[in-house]
């Protein structure tokens, strides 16, 4: 099994990603995110494999990779459509320096999953998010 950590761009919050998910999975299903560069390890991806999404500057949240196909762009040059499940899973946050296109995550660098029902966020981040993102540009945290 093997992962992808892909940024996120545009929205600042899990939420907006979400949003914005589901109106491109009503307008054109099924849920994929189209990137330029085919994976060369597609096998190991979906062998229970998840994109890992970074949301303003912290690894937050992951999507289970159902498939990975060849599909073409608007204008006709080819991509590769990995198919998301909808279901957005929180992870534990840790922030990550923005890169280009996508990354492969081992599975023992992944963060893990946020238990459903857990204990309520403390410390950082109990912080609103609008909050937390201010102190860390002006680097106070």
């Amino acid at each position: 099994m093997l992962h992808l950590l892909k940024l996120c761009v545009g929205p600042k919050e899990v939420a907006e990603l979400a949003a914005n998910q589901a109106r491109r999975a009503a307008l054109d299903p099924p849920l994929r995110h189209q990137t330029r560069m085919v994976p060369k390890r597609a096998a190991e991806l979906l062998d229970g494999g998840s994109l890992y999404w970074v949301v303003a500057g912290l690894i937050r949240v992951r999507q289970r990779l159902v498939d990975i196909r060849e599909e073409r762009w608007d204008d006709g040059s080819a991509c590769a459509g990995l198919v998301l499940d909808p279901e957005l899973v929180l992870v534990e946050p840790r922030p990550q320096k923005p890169f280009q296109g996508w990354r492969y995550l081992e599975p023992p660098a992944a963060p893990p999953d946020v238990a459903r029902g857990g204990a309520a966020a403390t410390g950082l981040e109990a912080l609103p998010p609008a909050l937390r993102r201010e102190l860390e540009a002006l680097c106070l945290i």
